[in-house]
């Protein structure tokens, strides 16, 4: 007779009964991401003066009004599905949004190291197109990989993702 107490764990079964949603964190990090390359991209012109300083200084100010909007918009929808309202509840939605201004952080910091003339904003806006990238992909794959799902699949995760850098990085070319 089979004992139930000497039962082997089933193999390849993730933890979860099926795949997990991304985390809002995650998601505004690759909205914060995507965000900062393009304009980053786009406020590198060739045709006019460099001054990767402002360019820095308006990618974060750019970052942290979109959170702050995107927070707002939450509490606006909040404010729809319930009447449980304030000052306290709009400033926790627009706080919750801080993912969208971190994943900002690395391409400001790039864009700051041309200030000093260690090397072009061109090559600073390159270098930050491509750390972008890769942080998409590798958040791509561990999200993939959190979610349960095997080797195979969080590359592919993680290749879609970086898809989405390579596109601003295409853009960026092409227009210039």
């Amino acid at each position: 007779m089979h004992d139930p107490a000497h039962r082997s764990p089933r193999p390849n079964v993730s933890r979860a009964a099926g795949p997990q949603p991304p985390e809002p964190r995650l998601i505004s990090g690759v909205y914060g991401l995507v965000l900062a390359g393009a304009l980053a991209a786009a406020l590198d012109s060739p045709d006019e003066q460099t001054d990767p300083g402002s360019d820095a200084v308006w990618v974060l100010f750019t970052a942290l009004a979109a959170a702050a909007a995107h927070g707002y918009a939450h509490v606006l929808a909040h404010r729809m599905s319930t009447d449980h309202s304030g000052l306290k509840v709009g400033f926790r939605a627009m706080l919750a949004e801080w993912p969208v201004v971190a994943a900002a952080v690395p391409t400001v910091v790039v864009l700051l190291t041309a200030v000093p003339s260690w090397w072009t904003e061109g090559e600073a806006v390159t270098t930050a197109l491509l750390i972008n990238t890769l942080i998409l992909a590798g958040a791509g794959m561990w999200t993939a990989r959190r979610a349960g799902r095997g080797w195979p699949a969080s590359l592919r995760a993680g290749a879609g993702d970086m898809l989405i850098g390579l596109v601003i990085i295409a853009a960026n070319a092409l227009i210039k």
